[in-house]
């Protein structure tokens, strides 16, 4: 799971992005944060570059597929 000590950097949001699930080289639709669903692994990952590979990690099949997830965009543009 994430942390953060600082709230002051972090806003809670409802955009239906942080619902998608992305398959194994999709392209990251944003960059930030992303959590494989099955096993709970989190990897960074930049806007427009693949999330990582199928073979990057492994977990129990009982887990499912390895189906990432983003839990904390990073904000390009400040307002």
């Amino acid at each position: 799971m994430a942390l953060y000590k600082d709230d002051r950097y972090l806003l809670k949001s409802a955009v239906p992005v942080f619902d998608e699930f992305h398959r194994p080289g999709d392209d990251a639709p944003r960059s930030g944060i992303y959590r494989c669903e099955g096993c709970r692994k989190e990897v960074a990952s930049n806007q427009g570059e693949p999330l990582p590979p199928q073979n990057h990690h492994q977990h129990d099949e009982s887990l499912g597929d390895i189906l990432w997830r983003l839990v904390v965009s990073a904000d390009h543009d400040p307002k």
